[in-house]
This record gives C-alpha cells, sequence and structure tokens, in this order.
C-alpha cells in the first residue's frame, strides 16, 4: 500500500509522476484547515510536501502519522523543528541546489543599487534624457571595494566567489566559524561584526532567521555604517529591523539599501522603502530562475521519498 502524501505547491509533470509512482497523493492549493477533505488527508499522511505555510506544533497534532516533511526551500523559519522532532518526523530541505542563483541575485542587488540601475531606466522610460548625463546621475563603483558578508555558508563563499574573482573586491566576513578555505581562497579577513560594519561598502546578508539573528541589524548597527555603504539583504528579512532601517536611509546614515526579504512578506505597497530611490525592492526571488526552481522541486521530492523509505542521507535538518 502507498504512502499517503499531502502536496500543497504544483509540481512539474515528471516530478508529480515520479512523486506519485511512489505514493498516494493527495493535493491542495494551500494548508487549509477550512477544508474538511485537507484535515482527512493531513490525519492519515505520512509525507507532507511544499513551501510556506504555517507549520507549528498545532498543526503538526493534526497529522499523527506523519513521517517527513519535505519543504521546497532552504529555510525553514515557518516550521516548528522542536515540535516534528518530538515526534520522529524528519525536516526535509533543499540546502544546495539554489546557491548560486541566490548568490547570483545578491550581486544583481549590489550593482543595481550601486549603478541606481532601475532608478535611471525608469527615468529614460519617463523621457528624461534629453542631455548627457550630469553629476545627479551618477552611480558608485563596485570594483576594488569592500564587501562584508554576515554568514559564511554555502551561499556566503559563493557571493564571496563572485566579489573577490570577479570585481577583485576585499572581503570581510563574520560567521560562527572562521574557515582558513575562505581566507586563502578569497584573501578574506574574518572579523568581528562591528568591524564588517564600519569597514564595509556592502553590507550583505545571507543569514536564516534564528532567535540569535532576529533584528541582528538594527539601529545601533546602523549606526556604524558608514554614510557611502549600502545594506544588501537576501537571507530572511526579520534579520534586519525594518523601521531601523527605513529610519537610517532617511536620515542618509546610509546610502541605499537592495532588498530581496522582507518583514512581512509580500511587502506592503505603502511601506517607505518603495518610495525611495535608493532602495532596490525584488519580491523574494532569490532562487527564482526556471532551472533553480525545477532542482528545488526535483531535490525535495527525492528527499521525501528518502525519508518516506528511511534511506535519508543528506538534506534532513532534525536528523
Amino acid at each position: 500500500m502507498k504512502p499517503i502524501v499531502v502536496l500543497y505547491q504544483d509540481l512539474p509533470e515528471d516530478l508529480q509522476q515520479k512523486l506519485a509512482s511512489f505514493a498516494e497523493i493527495k493535493q491542495f492549493r494551500s494548508l487549509s484547515f477550512d477544508s474538511a477533505d485537507f484535515c482527512t488527508a493531513l490525519a492519515n499522511a505520512s509525507g507532507l510536501l511544499g513551501a510556506g505555510g504555517n507549520i507549528d506544533k498545532h498543526f503538526i497534532e493534526q497529522a499523527p502519522n506523519l513521517k517527513a516533511v519535505s519543504t521546497i526551500s532552504v529555510g525553514y523559519d515557518n516550521i516548528d523543528v522542536q515540535a516534528l522532532t518530538e515526534r520522529n518526523i524528519k525536516l526535509m530541505h533543499t540546502p544546495t541546489v539554489l546557491t548560486d542563483t541566490v548568490a547570483d541575485t545578491m550581486m544583481a542587488l549590489v550593482l543595481s543599487v550601486s549603478r541606481r540601475i532601475p532608478e535611471l531606466a525608469d527615468n529614460i522610460k519617463q523621457g528624461l534624457w534629453l542631455k548627457g548625463i550630469t553629476p545627479d546621475w551618477y552611480g558608485t563603483d563596485v570594483h576594488h571595494k569592500t564587501m562584508g558578508i554576515i554568514g559564511m555558508g554555502r551561499i556566503g563563499k559563493a557571493l564571496a566567489k563572485r566579489a573577490h574573482f570577479g570585481f577583485d573586491m576585499k572581503i570581510l566576513y563574520q560567521s560562527r566559524t572562521e574557515y582558513a578555505e575562505v581566507n586563502d581562497r578569497f584573501n578574506a579577513t574574518y572579523c568581528s561584526l562591528e568591524t564588517l560594519l564600519q569597514q564595509s561598502d556592502f553590507v550583505c546578508i545571507t543569514l536564516p532567521l534564528t532567535a540569535e539573528t532576529h533584528h541582528l541589524i538594527s539601529k545601533a548597527q546602523f549606526s556604524l555604517m558608514k554614510p557611502d555603504s549600502y545594506l544588501i539583504n537576501a537571507g530572511r528579512g526579520a534579520v534586519v529591523d525594518e523601521k531601523a532601517l527605513i529610519t537610517a536611509l532617511e536620515q542618509k546614515e546610509i546610502a541605499g539599501a537592495g532588498l530581496d526579504v522582507f518583514e512581512k512578506e509580500p511587502l506592503s505597497a505603502s511601506s517607505p522603502l518603495l518610495a525611495m530611490k535608493n532602495v532596490v525592492a525584488v519580491p523574494h526571488i532569490g532562487s527564482a530562475t526556471k532551472e533553480t526552481r525545477y532542482a528545488m522541486a526535483q531535490c525535495a521530492v527525492d528527499n521525501l521519498i528518502a525519508a518516506l523509505k528511511d534511506k535519508v542521507k543528506e538534506n534532513c535538518v532534525n536528523f
């Protein structure tokens, strides 16, 4: 008898067929207890597969037969890992397949905000390019500047590679661990967060959201940054105190920001960030390419099958 899997995100047809050959799929648009069919399916499910949604202790209690949760993401701050672990439920994620794509996105944000690409492209669309450009249209160089990377995991290392080899940038980084190979390969310097903030031209955040990283960058940290520096965040929105960021931008404590993540998503259309020309805001697109999203879905399907077969070798958060 096939295990039952609750699927709450569309999959490419070939991956849907792969999963269906192993499990009985109960598909839904979201994780909603409003549907009696969903409640019944969850109560009988061995596996759960999708992205997003709030999987808290109450949710987990409604799934007495659950053996594995496979999220189509690297982050899992929306999931109660402790509650899963207490029930011996494996949490699977996709930490490797999106590394290069997210690093590309971060480098794009660095270039976009420093060279004012969206702002100046919009000027042309508005018919404002009437003569040779004047200094008020100038941007800021990226090459030979200092990039400070907060969090030196897979994405941090991929970003350091791009900055060092592509733009001859000096690399500073702060993480729980100093990496000799990062120091050697990228001529990088491990330092305190305070030093990184004081010396970096581009402060780039790649951190996940945890109790320790929540609002890690707030008023005191912005006061340490250089007035001509930029904040780049493609980690998690709540690592940055958004109100403090808005104040720092308004008071010109920093020069600008490139943001792929926000404290509340989707970002409200009334957010002051969207009215600022020195802010490049994109809708959490870090991994949003056709190739990478397919690879993430493929990894998540393989993860779930491995977990339900008790053959996990990688990508398990809690066991």
